[in-house]
């Protein structure tokens, strides 16, 4: 096993290999020699490239990056196979898709290419991004599920075979991964990143981000994908406001701790888990905790999601349905509830949701962040459906998040606790990450699986 990603940040790998510690083909041997020895048992890619594929792509660096700050430079990274690629082909989990070959780069995989990144492979998402597990193993437990559709992405990233990797989230497909793996999970603000060459599930919903090993990459990886400048006057003006992004000093943090109505699902080592947490956050004379009561109407958040996701379904992939050759029992089901939603209900939904973004928003007059937990606690058995949590409201409502991979069972198995900030603040969770890792309260980085 090499453990070069678990050893250096991706920073760290930079330097060293701009300042010749490092040569990009020993960086790029690393991620294939971990491949080639663990992906025959927990299955993360659909397809990697070569030493022959990776000359091509470095050849070409220079008139890719151009004068951009080389953030990733010769950083290996995996992409979610719903991204387009122009070395790789584009399957989406889906046999309909086989061998499809889009011959252009999603936006976000330009972005990182402009910023060094050597694309190093596809991994393995569920079908069509949705709920089918594929084949892909949770890296502490086979018999137990990885997480949803950013799966692959999350377990390349559990086992070092690359230190960074790109997903998806409509609901949960980050966050639970990183969460069930062991890994850091960011999904950023809504609209952050730009979505342009991914499949869509969801205009309303649909969020990439990205899993890493070292909690000081969120950053980097952050500013190697987002949009920027004025073109995107909202988000711009928000994320160049010094007043949100950092927290005004002489005044504590103040951190709400989020139950919320689902909290009930999870089993009493979890609960007590975050709660010892919380705990411990309250004897720091910086911070200030208070239970935060969420606003009525997020009680309804699970409901309206649902609505949106599955009548979103059922017309972005009207062509797939009923194709059972091909297509999953339960994407099959997913559709036929989405045609039976009709345009007045989806249309509610989809007010109820701006609504609970702009609740959310005002909520965050009071708190710099909320904790909440990730997941309901461990990863269950492959063929038991996951607990509702968290994640699926902070997607609903457009918060940036991140899974920390901070709890463990007593068997072993890793659980995430899960911080979000208002939208567009994602450089002040950033901060508050920072500040926590200072502190000793949470993890520089994961351990791997076998650490």
């Amino acid at each position: 096993m090499n453990t070069l990603f678990f050893d250096y940040s991706i920073g760290e790998i930079v330097k060293k290999t701009q300042n010749k510690e490092l040569k990009p083909d020993e960086v790029l041997a690393a991620a294939l020699h971990n491949i080639k020895e663990l992906d025959p048992k927990y299955f993360a890619w659909v397809v990697y490239g070569n030493e022959h594929i990776f000359a091509k792509m470095l050849e070409r660096q220079d008139e890719i990056c151009g004068s951009n700050p080389r953030l990733l430079d010769n950083i290996p990274v995996g992409v979610k196979d719903i991204f387009n690629t122009s070395d790789f082909p584009t399957q989406m989990g889906s046999p309909l898709w086989k061998n499809f070959t889009p011959g252009n780069d999603a936006r976000a995989v330009f972005n990182l290419k402009r910023r060094g990144a050597v694309i190093l492979g596809k991994t393995i998402t569920a079908e069509f991004a949705v709920h089918a597990l594929n084949e892909t193993l949770n890296p502490y437990d086979p018999t137990k599920t990885p997480g949803t559709s950013s799966s692959g992405s999350a377990v390349a990233t559990a086992l070092g075979m690359v230190p960074m990797a790109i997903g998806t989230q409509s609901a949960g497909s980050i966050i639970r991964p990183a969460s069930f793996c062991g890994v850091y999970g960011c999904k950023p603000s809504f609209g952050l990143i730009p979505r342009t060459g991914v499949l869509k599930t969801t205009d309303t919903l649909d969020t990439i981000g990205f899993f890493a090993i070292h909690l000081k990459d969120l950053r980097r990886i952050f500013d190697s994908l987002r949009v920027w400048g004025e073109n995107y006057p909202i988000s711009n003006t928000a994320i160049n406001d010094s007043l949100r992004q950092q927290k005004p000093g002489g005044r504590p943090w103040q951190v709400g701790f989020v139950r919320t109505y689902i909290w009930k699902n999870a089993p009493l080592y979890a609960q007590e888990a975050l709660e010892k947490f919380m705990q411990k956050l309250t004897a720091k004379n910086d911070i200030e905790i208070k239970e935060a009561a969420l606003p009525e109407a997020m009680r309804q958040a699970h409901a309206a999601h649902e609505t949106i996701y599955n009548k979103a379904l059922s017309y972005y992939f009207e062509r797939e349905y009923r194709q059972t050759d091909f297509v999953s029992k339960i994407m099959n089901e997913l559709i036929q509830k989405g045609r039976e939603i009709g345009v007045e209900e989806y249309k509610r939904a989809l007010a109820l949701q701006s609504e609970l973004i702009f609740k959310m928003d005002s909520f965050f007059r009071d708190f710099d962040v909320i904790i909440s937990l990730s997941t309901a606690g461990e990863a269950p058995l492959r063929e038991v459906t996951e607990l509702p949590d968290a994640a699926l409201m902070w997607t609903l409502t457009h918060l940036p998040v991140v899974n920390v991979p901070l709890f463990k069972t007593a068997s072993g198995m890793p659980f995430g606790m899960q911080i979000a900030a208002r939208k567009y603040n994602d450089y002040l969770l950033f901060e508050f990450l920072d500040y926590l890792q200072a502190q000793g309260l949470i993890p520089a980085k994961c351990t791997p699986p076998w650490g």
